[in-house]
């Protein structure tokens, strides 16, 4: 694994970010389980775009409070949008963002969940009357759910938080290639 991550650090000219190198720790146990569930998650067929998930993974993010995976989510939602300050704009204030009304209804009922552990019914009409449709909902409780759990598993295992070119290398790499 050494020889492995020393090469790709030859070519691409970065290290292997830390959320990577803990998909290959125990790969039948955590690794291969957790890839293929954030894969469907992240770029399956789903009625949200990959940039709104990558916008919900970096909310998330933000709301537990994960540095590595608030900046690698964050760049990675700004090039899927192809417009950082949006980005930038709905983790800065979500009333004001310049995004759907069902992407901030959304965002809301994940940010609740993320705090508190759990949502209301009240949480969950007002994403329903906000025209996000159930499969909707569930797509962004699988992002909420792939994310929770890496964003813990960041903050336990202490993940190097990239500079600025490492998140970009590694948000062009997850547009290009996904979670696999």
């Amino acid at each position: 694994m050494k020889l492995l991550f020393a090469l790709i650090r030859v070519f691409s000219g970065h290290p292997l970010p830390d959320a990577a190198k803990l998909t290959f720790y125990r790969p039948a146990f955590y690794g291969a389980a957790a890839k293929k569930f954030t894969q469907a998650a992240m770029r399956g067929p789903a009625a949200w775009s990959v940039a709104d998930r990558e916008l919900m993974a970096a909310f998330v993010s933000q709301v537990n409070g994960s540095a590595f995976c608030l900046g690698a989510h964050t760049a990675t939602a700004g090039r899927a949008y192809r417009d950082p300050a949006k980005v930038r704009a709905v983790l800065t204030d979500l009333d004001s963002a310049p995004i759907e009304d069902g992407l901030r209804a959304t965002l809301r009922m994940l940010g609740a969940l993320t705090r508190e552990g759990s949502i209301s019914i009240e949480d969950m009409r007002a994403v329903l009357s906000a025209g996000v449709s159930p499969d909707q909902v569930a797509d962004a409780l699988a992002v909420c759910a792939a994310f929770d759990t890496t964003d813990r598993l960041a903050d336990a295992f202490g993940f190097e938080v990239l500079d600025p070119a490492g998140f970009e290398a590694g948000a062009a790499y997850l547009l290009k290639r996904g979670y696999r």
